[in-house]
């Protein structure tokens, strides 16, 4: 475990990897921005 295991939040930070459990900023914002549009659209219906 450590720096050099793909599955641990210090060794996707250290290959420089994200993913589902460690989003970039912009993926963040993407999602915040996404779901109050889908939520509008079903109360709309």
């Amino acid at each position: 475990m450590g720096k050099g295991d793909p599955k641990t939040k210090r060794g996707k930070i250290f290959k420089g990897s994200n993913g589902k459990f460690r989003p970039t900023e912009k993926q963040v914002n993407r999602a915040k921005k996404d779901a109050p549009a889908a939520t509008g659209e079903a109360s709309a219906k």
